[in-house]
């Protein structure tokens, strides 16, 4: 073995990554070339410093902006292709007016415009003393309306008006049990791994909810995919949830779990423990 094919292998010794045959050849040709020798004390020192750089965390949101710029290139890629007509143009619009998720909105608008002309004409008309009661009452129904338009937009073939649908759970106070274990339907089923990401995070803001951290607990070993299962692994520190502790232990012992999640898993569970 030559200077040239010792500096090759140098760092493949240094990892113990060398059969024993080449090891040999190695080490035999160090033990007799001192220019080697030193060059691989200067490799072994970068080395060492390199291990010790402490590497950035990547936002908590770099995996949906990754998606969503993605969906966003792919949607602009489909335009480029195909350049539509004035006619298919005016049909995309009529069509687009007359979408179910359209009429949703439009009906979901009028209610709330309806509610809030009624209530306006009926409190100005009739100023009695439960005047608050009845302010509530509305607000209910508001709050009703709201829910059943975050039902009816989760249950859409379209991957964004679900992305939408989980947004607007975030003008709702408070959710009740059908708008969480619909929620927990799309964390745990979705096809779209961004609307799952995007999920997972509403969740998290209605933590305080009483099946919302029981659900989470339930939905680790209901994931197959690695950036859902980080995720779902920083959630349990973030909360502080030592009931994740087991269930991140089946998931560490299953085979198809990806190399880089059962890191995250084991220091999940040394954060926790």
């Amino acid at each position: 073995m030559n200077c040239e094919q010792a500096g090759d292998k140098m760092l493949d010794w240094l990892n113990n990554q060398l059969q024993a045959d080449e090891r040999a050849a190695f080490e035999m040709h160090l033990n007799q070339c001192p220019d080697c020798q030193a060059e691989l004390q200067a490799t072994r020192k970068l080395w060492e410093a390199m291990g010790s750089v402490n590497v950035p965390n990547p936002s908590h949101n770099l995996p949906i902006q990754f998606y969503t710029m993605l969906e966003t290139f792919k949607a602009d890629a489909r335009k480029k292709e195909h350049k539509p007509t004035v006619w298919e143009t005016l049909r995309k619009g009529i069509e687009e007016i007359f979408a179910p998720r359209n009429v949703v909105r439009l009906a979901y608008s009028l209610c709330v415009l309806f509610v809030g002309l009624v209530g306006g004409y009926w409190l100005n008309d009739r100023r009695t003393p439960d005047y608050k009661e009845q302010i509530e009452v509305l607000s209910a129904q508001v709050q009703d309306m709201n829910q059943k338009v975050v039902l009816s937009l989760l249950q859409n073939s379209s991957a964004n008006e679900r992305l939408r649908a989980v947004s607007y759970t975030k003008e709702i106070g408070d959710v009740d049990e059908k708008v969480v274990d619909a929620l927990f339907s799309t964390l745990n089923n979705d096809s779209n791994v961004n609307v799952r990401l995007v999920t997972l995070e509403a969740l998290v803001q209605l933590a305080d909810h009483p099946k919302v951290r029981e659900g989470l607990v339930h939905s680790i070993l209901k994931q197959d995919t690695p950036l859902v299962q980080a995720a779902l692994a920083d959630v349990m520190v973030k909360l502080e949830e030592k009931r994740s502790i087991k269930p991140l232990q089946r998931l560490l012992e299953q085979d198809n779990v990806d190399i880089i999640v059962k890191t995250k898993i084991k220091e999940t569970i040394k954060a926790l423990s």
